[in-house]
């Protein structure tokens, strides 16, 4: 998984795999996922990024991961 920030494009990209998109859909205002041919989502970018986040939270980025049950 690759995590990108494009300030100029005020936008945030999660790649979830190398495949290449070959279809989009926005799923809500300003976020879009995009799939590949198989129909798997590949990637989700999230447009209008300084309206949903600080700056100061853009550049400090938490990453969490939950134990696994059992």
């Amino acid at each position: 998984m690759k995590l990108k920030v494009d300030h100029e494009a005020d936008a945030l990209y999660l790649s979830l795999t190398d495949a290449p998109a070959a279809e989009s859909e926005e799923v809500a205002p300003g976020i879009i996922v995009d799939y590949d041919a198989k129909g798997q989502a590949v990637g989700i970018e999230m447009l209008h990024l300084s309206k949903r986040a600080s700056s100061a939270d853009v550049r400090r980025l938490l990453f969490e991961s939950v134990p696994l049950a059992g």
